[in-house]
């Protein structure tokens, strides 16, 4: 394949929800500690998140680019590669570049030091850009208005040799590279609990950006963990 392999890896409720307050219960430990074991057994060194999970778990927040410095938007090139020599990475889905970051690194416990790269599209400001660029992250550009996602995957690989990746949400990222056909393999560990949130985020969230298309799975595997709680493998069909 001329792209990494996805493998989107997450974990859920009994009502599909990957979040909520249903993390709080000590029926969910054992599937929280099989997930984060999952996450060796796959071997990615990169893991994709969406705006909103880079923002809450990663990054520092929310930048605002009426308060960097001006930038001309000339010769500003699709890729840039802040460290040649990293071996794991942390691509955050921000079309618009809104993400704020201490550095280029994010470490995070029981996980290795990754750099990061903004997976960035042309709505971007050079300012955030520049910005990106003085604290040596890497970006690329990979769309008009939305994120290409075959784009994207294409040039991870041909700049970065990164041969598989982790798609770890929210659900509208995750729809976006499942609506495409784009996901290899889904892993889901599904703890037994759930707490009927309607608002907390779905496995799968559709947006107009990446329609409500329906996709069939075919079951590759399934493993009862401690507790109730089970491992379940597809592919797409």
């Amino acid at each position: 394949m001329d792209r990494p392999r996805v493998i989107c890896h997450m974990l859920m409720s009994l009502d599909g929800k990957i979040d909520g307050r249903y993390f709080s219960l000590p029926e969910t430990r054992p599937g929280f500690k099989k997930y984060g074991e999952l996450r060796t057994f796959y071997g990615c060194p990169a893991t994709i998140y969406g705006t909103t999970t880079a923002a809450e778990g990663y990054a520092d927040g929310y930048v605002y680019v009426s308060d960097l410095p001006e930038r001309s938007a000339e010769q500003i090139s699709r890729v840039y590669v802040g460290d040649s020599g990293a071996e794991n990475y942390i691509i955050a889905m921000d079309p618009e570049g809104t993400l704020k970051w201490s550095g280029k690194f994010v470490e995070k416990k029981g996980r290795p030091k990754a750099h990061v790269i903004e997976a960035l599209t042309e709505r971007a400001s050079a300012s955030y850009i520049a910005y990106l660029k003085s604290l040596g992250i890497s970006y690329i550009i990979a769309g008009e208005k939305q994120i290409d996602c075959e784009l994207l995957l294409r040039r991870l690989k041909e700049h970065f040799g990164i041969e598989s990746v982790l798609l770890a949400g929210g659900g509208i990222t995750n729809w976006s590279f499942v609506s495409r056909g784009l996901v290899d393999e889904l892993s889901v560990v599904l703890v037994p609990a759930a707490d009927g949130d309607i608002a907390a985020a779905s496995l799968f969230e559709a947006r107009k950006l990446a329609p409500s298309i329906p996709k069939a799975f075919t079951l590759k595997a399934v493993e009862v963990i401690e507790n109730d709680t089970l491992w379940l493998r597809y592919i797409l069909k």
